[in-house]
């Protein structure tokens, strides 16, 4: 609010320098009495008096600043700005924030005080301690911050719930790789994990986190097959506030953020474009990172496991991934066999799989002798992922409460369409049309795409790869999966 100008009384003798306060000692209490800090100059900008008040909020004396220029107090640092010389500019009140060399802060409003010949005369500063308020500030911002973090924690994990079910270890290969994986848990060391699509990589990474001493804190999957290559960065690493059109406008902690103090999972680590395996390598190099659009480095404690289908040694050759990262992150290299080559897993994980739908459906489904016979016989090309979509189609097409060996759509004899499957183009046209079954519409599309895509899962080494046979757009192709999963149309992860 503007306010009028304020005049000395006429024939008012007002002091010029520090002593002559001295001869007002009525004034001098008043002002004495004041909680707030007062500062006063001359008409120059020349400092007459200050109480005690002052000295208290601003940690200085008034031997500090009594008769030296405001101009030079600024210069000195002794003060970070002046409100008189402002008011003195501007003819009227000024305020702003004051810091001091102590570190204390203000808030201060300069008044000044004319003459009978609209000259000004004097200029009184009232200083108001902020500091704690400026404490309480920071420590609110802190705290808003870690809340925003921990939500973020809360959705990430949430959405990334170690495995539903347990490790299955039944066939001699599998338990050696436990073995080995489990001594490699102990220590921090990079772990890069290979094998085909499918075959349990991420599975084996749970397990090496679960079994470290890391096991309490946040175990954080990324599939960076499925991120889009212009949000790889801010994704894995964050940004600052403003960095690019659409941020939150608070920033975002990157994934490696939230994984502090646990460990990140990259799964298809060799779909990372060059820029962001620069990135990467520094984290592992300097355990820090930089958020896109910041400057100030933030440091993190994560253990980093990756994995991938791919022949990361042939992608250093052609040059589409980094040779010293490669070199960083195959410290302790682990193969996970294909299930094929470790068939005593497959009537476990088989049972494991119905036991899961039997919970989630309220069954009591179980499965024969001769269809596990079957399935030890198939290649199983898709691995784990192909056992668990057949197991999972099996248990709802089966009548009665035994999975039989008809039962699993099992690829016969090496070709691409699964028993009891015919395709769409072969589908004879029904009188009036397609068949009716009496459910909606939307309920067989879904149906029929998570068929499709279940399929392409099962052939493509990734996710990006799927999308590309299904003619998908891969951000597009990992919210459908989503999708479906959440229906019950899709096997879990």
């Amino acid at each position: 609010m503007e306010r009028d100008r304020v005049y000395l009384p006429e024939n008012t003798a007002y002091p010029t320098v520090p002593d002559q306060l001295a001869t007002l000692p009525s004034l001098f209490a008043i002002l004495e009495s004041s909680f707030d800090g007062i500062f006063i100059t001359n008409g120059h900008a020349i400092p007459l008096w200050v109480n005690h008040s002052y000295e208290v909020i601003s940690g200085l004396t008034a031997r500090d600043v009594l008769g030296v220029p405001m101009a030079e107090l600024v210069r000195r640092g002794t003060i970070s700005n002046s409100a008189t010389l402002q008011a003195l500019k501007i003819g009227r009140s000024f305020t702003t924030n004051q810091s001091f060399t102590t570190g204390k802060q203000a808030v201060v409003t300069s008044t000044p005080i004319y003459d009978h010949n609209d000259q000004v005369c004097l200029v009184v500063t009232n200083v108001r301690d902020i500091s704690e308020l400026v404490t309480l500030q920071d420590t609110l911002d802190q705290q808003n911050r870690l809340a925003a973090r921990y939500q973020q924690e809360i959705e990430v994990i949430r959405g990334q719930l170690l495995g539903s079910s347990q490790m299955v270890a039944e066939d001699p290969a599998t338990l050696n790789l436990l073995r080995i994986v489990g001594r490699a848990a102990q220590l921090d060391t990079a772990i890069l994990i290979q094998g085909e699509t499918g075959a349990g990589k991420e599975r084996i990474a749970s397990y090496i986190h679960q079994s470290s001493p890391r096991a309490r804190k946040n175990f954080i999957r990324v599939n960076c097959g499925a991120i889009p290559e212009s949000l790889a960065e801010s994704e894995l690493f964050g940004y600052e506030r403003g960095a690019f059109t659409g941020a939150n406008r608070e920033g975002k902690a990157g994934l490696f953020e939230v994984a502090n103090e646990g460990t990140i999972f990259l799964d298809e680590v060799g779909e990372l474009s060059l820029a962001t395996q620069t990135k990467l390598l520094r984290v592992l190099q300097e355990k820090e990172l930089t958020r896109v659009g910041g400057s100030k480095p933030i440091s993190v404690d994560v253990r980093v496991i990756a994995a991938t289908n791919r022949d990361l040694q042939k992608c250093v050759t052609e040059g589409t991934f980094r040779e010293d990262l490669f070199y960083r992150l195959s410290v302790f290299p682990v193969w996970v066999p294909p299930l094929r080559e470790r068939k005593g897993d497959i009537p476990k994980l088989a049972r494991s799989v119905i036991d899961e739908l039997n919970h989630s459906y309220e069954h009591k489904k179980t499965i024969t002798p001769a269809a596990e016979a079957l399935l030890l016989q198939y290649p199983w090309p898709g691995n784990v992922r192909e056992l668990r979509n057949v197991m999972e189609r099996a248990f709802i097409i089966s009548d009665g409460e035994q999975i039989q060996p008809q039962d699993l759509a099992i690829l016969d004899g090496g070709h691409n369409t699964p028993q009891g499957f015919t395709p769409m183009e072969q589908v004879a046209p029904q009188e009036g049309g397609a068949a009716l079954t009496g459910e909606p519409l939307q309920v067989q599309v879904d149906r029929f795409e998570a068929g499709l895509m279940a399929q392409a899962m099962a052939k493509a080494p990734s996710l990006r790869a799927a999308a590309r046979l299904v003619q998908m757009d891969p951000a597009t192709f990992l919210r459908r999966k989503k999708k479906f999963q959440d229906q019950g149309l899709l096997p879990p992860d």
